[in-house]
């Protein structure tokens, strides 16, 4: 059977059963449940501060309504972190290499802060979609534009957490063929090949982190526009 880079993104199964479910729990099991003794241990009080410092960051612009959405935007931002550092260990499936994945993701929240926006203030909600003081020949295509630019939002949301994971795993892929084929014939390109592989897998790392942040970001953008 011919093997292509991109098979390492199809979905792995077990008895003919997708193991992405697997998958997606997993990140839940990882994190550790509050209990009394939380601000004693490191690597929760870690997260507290990681966890705080994100939602005052993302949050602050808000208002009061647009608090409310802080839970679900932490979670996500943990849930989506954890998939992505998960995803770069060997022998590992990334769920959000999947368009479906980020697609399923992007949409319903996307969808959720346009509702909102139109049934808090329906006039806000439409003036996005005409700049002010702009001519009248022009208002016909200018509401066409801005119309697709919105509606292709959660597109673009997918598009770039699927992207640009999917591009840094094939670039660690590639980088480690090479080095595993290099080691019989140039010991030394072998060598800084695999220092380069270090230094990819810590930038995918950040990448990780990264992508996370700005999904979250960008929803948090669009919650602002509407509330």
């Amino acid at each position: 059977m011919t093997m292509t880079l991109f098979d390492q993104f199809l979905s792995p199964t077990l008895f003919k059963m997708p193991l992405i479910a697997i998958a997606l729990v997993s990140p839940w099991l990882l994190h550790h449940v509050v209990t009394t003794r939380f601000s004693s241990e490191r690597l929760l009080s870690v997260k507290k501060v990681s966890v705080s410092a994100l939602t005052k960051h993302i949050f602050q612009p808000l208002g009061p309504l647009g608090h409310k959405w802080a839970l679900m935007f932490v979670s996500l931002f943990m849930f989506l972190i954890t998939l992505n550092v998960l995803g770069l260990l060997p022998y590992t499936f990334t769920p959000t290499t999947q368009l479906s994945l980020t697609f399923s993701l992007a949409l319903p929240l996307w969808l959720a802060t346009v509702l909102i926006g139109f049934r808090l203030d329906p006039t806000r909600a439409l003036a996005h979609m005409l700049p002010q003081g702009t001519p009248p020949l022009l208002i016909p295509v200018l509401i066409i534009i801005e119309t697709i630019s919105v509606m292709i939002r959660p597109l673009a949301l997918a598009v770039r957490l699927m992207a640009n994971l999917t591009a840094g795993h094939l670039l660690i892929h590639l980088i480690s063929t090479g080095v595993f084929l290099l080691t019989s014939m140039m010991p030394m390109t072998a060598i800084l090949a695999l220092a380069l592989l270090g230094l990819l897998t810590l930038l995918e790392i950040a990448v990780a982190v990264i992508q996370a942040y700005v999904f979250v970001l960008l929803l948090s953008l669009y919650l602002l526009e509407n509330v």
